[in-house]
């Protein structure tokens, strides 16, 4: 089980280092080189090269393999790294939050004013949120024969929250069903 740990870890490794090249893997006979704070230190040997990172006691990074010749930088390599995986971290953190989920709001053919105020007030909160709001009118029975009146629910709750929401489409009556979905109004 030792051994399992210690090749996954040694993979590891050999992973993060196939990235780049640093300190004594570079055996370049020309190399251009850029010095900590960003200045061209000019074309030398990678033996030279070698020697200014260990003076300014820093690290040696091939940064471009393929250029001609490989280009070079003298930098902290564990503070590079860290920060790295810091912006990669946050990057997906961001991404995550622009996600935008679908909520649903169900309401019937005898629902009264202030239930309808009160899925509204709801449905804002969803909008200004960012998310999508899917507004469904479920008919039963004989209510079916009446979708013109649940079309007619469901545009009067549209034009309750207009304000903040937009008709993707206009409302449809879907099998037993009368839907509508919502997306929040761009802000300018």
């Amino acid at each position: 089980m030792c051994k399992q740990k210690i090749g996954f870890l040694a993979g590891r490794i050999k992973i993060i280092k196939q990235e780049h090249q640093l300190n004594g893997e570079i055996t370049d006979k020309e190399v251009r080189v850029i010095g900590e704070k960003g200045e061209q230190l000019g074309v030398m040997s990678g033996a030279q090269a070698n020697a200014l990172a260990d003076e300014a006691g820093l690290d040696l990074v091939k940064i471009s393999p393929n250029a001609v010749p490989a280009v070079c930088k003298i930098m902290d390599y564990g503070k590079f790294m860290f920060d790295k995986a810091k912006k990669e971290k946050e990057a997906r953190k961001n991404q995550k939050q622009k996600i935008v989920e679908l909520k649903e709001v169900q309401l019937s053919m005898t629902i009264e004013q202030h239930d309808i105020d009160i899925k509204a007030k709801n449905t804002i909160k969803f909008l200004q949120s960012g998310n999508k709001v899917r507004v469904v009118l479920r008919m039963r029975g004989r209510q079916q024969a009446y979708s013109a009146k649940g079309i007619e629910i469901v545009n009067n709750f549209c034009n309750q929250v207009e304000e903040f929401a937009s008709k993707e489409k206009d409302p449809k009556v879907e099998g037993r069903n009368v839907v509508v979905v919502l997306s929040p109004k761009t802000k300018k």
